[in-house]
């Protein structure tokens, strides 16, 4: 059998083919529930093929409340259906079991590779900076907070006119440095990794949502109170409009029990009554099923009495039987004339004989 699509028996196709690979299936699932099942042929009565099959679906204990007819088509809720409790039955015969899922292990997304020339990151920079100054270098750098510890007289220097805050000031053309800083600044893009495993990230993500849920729960708790105040005035409406109905309607409604229950009792006597007129009409049709066979004989008698048909007709057999009876003297009379010359030809030939016989008997009186 060719693979079926799983939705081959929901629309159809073909139905012809689709009720054969139907039963054929039907058929192959109930041999796997361990019961006996003769594959169905191509030219099988579909209506006892699918009397059968019902018959093995109503045995593993399934109710079946659609018409057997529903089946013919081959497709449809109700084949599925089948299809469907057959299957059940057969996995459960031979016992099958779900095995528990093992779900399939994730492997970690490679880190897109960044271009140096577009994008620096910051561990990186930290990186390199490291490696740019070795520890030969690490001497010769001033660090700001070390400037308070530091001695005044190594700061001036040799040259003890020059101060502290004179050496600070840059000599640097400002309007060169921002040319420098516009030419540079679109290539120092600094990129900084969320790592999706910091709780951090997910504690900030889980105070915006609570903030986020509470500026909405403002709004939707105002629309909540109205609606519920809407629903409850408007059940508040319906109670009181029962109520009224209730009230005004009572009268009509017992006395449309009343006549309920007198239209139950002329159901009642018209049931009784009308069975006594079905018998009655019954025997009526009878009797006149019996006038009508009598007029009809009562018209065949009249009619031959007035009808001179069967004179005629008793003539014509009496001049049939005559003409029988002279064709069957002539037949006795050949019958007796061949039987006479018969009788007169076995006479002389016995003469003849009787002659022979006293001839031979003087020819031996003689010899004697």
């Amino acid at each position: 059998m060719r693979p079926l699509n799983r939705h081959y028996f929901v629309l159809q196709t073909n139905p012809g083919e689709q009720f054969f690979l139907f039963t054929s299936l039907s058929a192959w699932l109930i041999r796997k529930a361990g019961k006996s099942f003769d594959p169905p042929q191509e030219f099988d009565d579909p209506n006892s093929t699918i009397s059968k099959i019902l018959e093995n679906v109503r045995k593993i204990g399934v109710t079946i409340d659609f018409a057997p007819s529903k089946l013919k088509q081959g497709y449809g809720e109700q084949a599925i259906f089948v299809l469907d409790r057959l299957s059940d039955e057969a996995l459960r015969f031979v016992g099958f079991s779900w095995n528990t899922p093992i779900p399939p292990v994730e492997e970690g997304q490679e880190e897109e590779e960044i271009d140096d020339d577009m994008e620096v990151n910051l561990d990186r920079v930290e990186e390199d900076m490291a490696g740019d100054y070795s520890e030969e270098e690490e001497g010769d750098i001033l660090h700001i907070d070390d400037l308070s510890a530091y001695p005044l007289d190594k700061l001036v220097g040799e040259q003890g006119h020059e101060r502290p805050e004179q050496i600070m000031e840059s000599s640097t053309d400002a309007e060169q440095w921002k040319l420098e800083v516009e030419r540079v600044a679109p290539q120092l893009k600094v990129t900084v990794r969320v790592d999706a495993r910091d709780w951090r990230s997910h504690l900030e993500q889980m105070h915006e949502y609570r903030q986020g849920i509470q500026d909405s729960l403002v709004t939707t708790r105002t629309h909540l109170d109205r609606l519920q105040s809407d629903i409850s005035k408007t059940l508040e409406k319906i109670s009181s409009r029962e109520k009224y109905l209730n009230s005004q309607l009572e009268g009509p409604l017992g006395e449309y029990k009343q006549l309920s229950q007198m239209l139950a009792q002329t159901r009642e006597q018209y049931k009784q009554v009308s069975g006594g007129v079905t018998e009655r009409s019954r025997l009526l049709s009878q009797l006149t099923d019996d006038l009508d066979a009598v007029k009809s004989e009562m018209e065949e008698r009249g009619s031959s009495m007035t009808d001179g048909s069967p004179l005629v007709n008793i003539r014509k057999s009496l001049s049939r039987v005559r003409s029988e009876i002279v064709l069957m003297d002539v037949r006795i009379g050949v019958v007796e004339h061949t039987l006479l010359q018969a009788r007169l030809k076995d006479k002389s030939m016995m003469q003849r004989d009787l002659q022979i016989a006293v001839n031979q008997n003087r020819t031996f009186n003689s010899y004697l």
